[in-house]
């Protein structure tokens, strides 16, 4: 029987305050953060990105909790 590990290699979060958007993504590894601004257009447009992405890639598996 074969076991696997998952790593948490980045988090994401896409936090919305007062009509502004600010895309943050931690590395976890290097415990680095970053944040950009984000337009909301592209915000209104991620689940049709995440849809593209999944469609190129294939599904992703569910995750199990970290």
């Amino acid at each position: 029987m074969e076991t696997s590990t998952r790593t948490l290699l980045f988090a994401a979060e896409l936090i919305e305050e007062n009509g502004t958007y600010t895309l943050v993504v931690e590395d976890v590894d290097k415990g680095t953060v970053q944040s950009t601004p984000v337009p909301k257009a592209m915000v209104d447009k991620l689940p049709l990105f995440l849809t593209a992405l999944t469609a190129r890639l294939g599904p992703v598996q569910p995750r199990r909790g970290w």
